[in-house]
């Protein structure tokens, strides 16, 4: 489907749960869009569809003669929904995970990719303002070599989920960003995980990896704590960038340059507490960031998107933690290019 710089794309929304209502909200307020339409079974009794009609089946979206869409239906859904729209030959921002299995995940791709069409995954922590900032920071070497990166992700268990475990929901989010910010891939491993609540599905996981250059990675994600936390942390050469994703805030505390006197303390040949600075970066609503850029490579711009194919590496990661957890020990991954299917 073809568009032009002149009229506003023509943009569709299936599902109206907690994110499909926010998405509703900045696609009705994003510059040359225009929503035309929202896909969701159940209706909408709370008016979150900004006005737009509200249809039963992605079918009769497609019909409205729409450019792109959102997919923010449940997990399980968005191979069925992703293929039927690249049929049809439409863009689509499919939320995250890309698909609940990997194969779910490969054949989306495939099917974008093979048409030519814009595709991209809601990872929306690459839209977080501290996340950006870092990683233009590792880019221009600030940091030095990188050693590690720590990320802590927990909070009470989210109602909403019933169809995924906190693997798939929000272990996700940590391991995109990980090798997003640090412009790796993941090449091992190993995870522990407990079913808490009385679920099917796991609510904590605690996992330790490597990425291709040799970073380490750790990740303590629950669904079982009262407090809210998001945190990631990378530490390097020259000190450690912490990033809390909640506030947007970007803080450095660097390696002392000053020589430390006390003997005791430099017999320890490690580092010294340094300077400690909290940066002031502009915060935009991270999911507007990701709409604009979508909307933008749509447009023909820079795809500066998660991409189907960085989905399902993210899918992959997810799968062979489940996988180590179950009892395989450490799982290795090998070394993946941009060339890589």
């Amino acid at each position: 489907m073809t568009t032009t710089a002149a009229a506003p794309l023509r943009a569709g929304l299936v599902g109206l749960g907690s994110m499909g209502r926010n998405h509703a909200r900045v696609l009705a307020s994003l510059d040359s869009v225009q929503l035309v339409g929202v896909v969701d079974p159940m209706g909408d009794k709370n008016g979150w569809s900004q006005g737009a009609p509200v249809l039963a089946t992605v079918e009769e979206l497609i019909a409205l003669g729409i450019d792109y869409a959102v997919v923010a239906c449940p997990t399980a859904l968005h191979e069925p929904v992703g293929l039927a729209l690249a049929e049809a030959g439409v863009h689509a921002l499919i939320e995250k995970p890309l698909a609940d299995t990997v194969e779910g995940a490969r054949r989306l791709m495939e099917a974008f990719e093979s048409r030519g069409l814009v595709a991209g995954v809601g990872h929306i922590e690459r839209c977080n303002p501290a996340l950006r900032s870092l990683r233009t920071r590792l880019e221009a070497g600030e940091l030095g070599d990188v050693y590690q990166v720590v990320t802590r992700r927990q909070g009470p268990f989210p109602h909403r989920i019933a169809d995924v475990g906190v693997v798939k929901d929000l272990a996700t989010h940590d391991i995109d960003l990980s090798g997003w910010v640090t412009g790796q891939t993941y090449t091992t491993i190993a995870a522990h995980t407990v079913s808490k609540s009385g679920r099917v599905h796991e609510d904590m996981v605690s996992a330790v990896g490597q990425l291709s250059d040799g970073t380490m990675v750790n990740h303590l994600v629950n669904w079982l704590s009262p407090l809210k936390e998001r945190f990631t942390s990378v530490t390097g050469e020259r000190g450690c960038f912490v990033a809390d994703t909640l506030t947007a805030d970007l803080t450095f505390h660097s390696n002392a340059a000053v020589a430390t006197e006390w003997e005791a303390l430099r017999a320890f040949r490690g580092v010294s507490e340094g300077d400690m600075v909290r940066y002031a970066i502009p915060k935009r609503e991270p999911l507007l960031v990701e709409h604009e850029l979508f909307r933008d490579a749509v447009l023909g711009g820079p795809r500066d998107i998660c991409t189907l194919r960085d989905g399902l590496r993210t899918v992959e990661v997810a799968e062979a933690v489940l996988k180590s957890a179950a009892g395989g020990g450490t799982i290795f991954l090998g070394n993946r290019t941009d060339d890589d299917n």
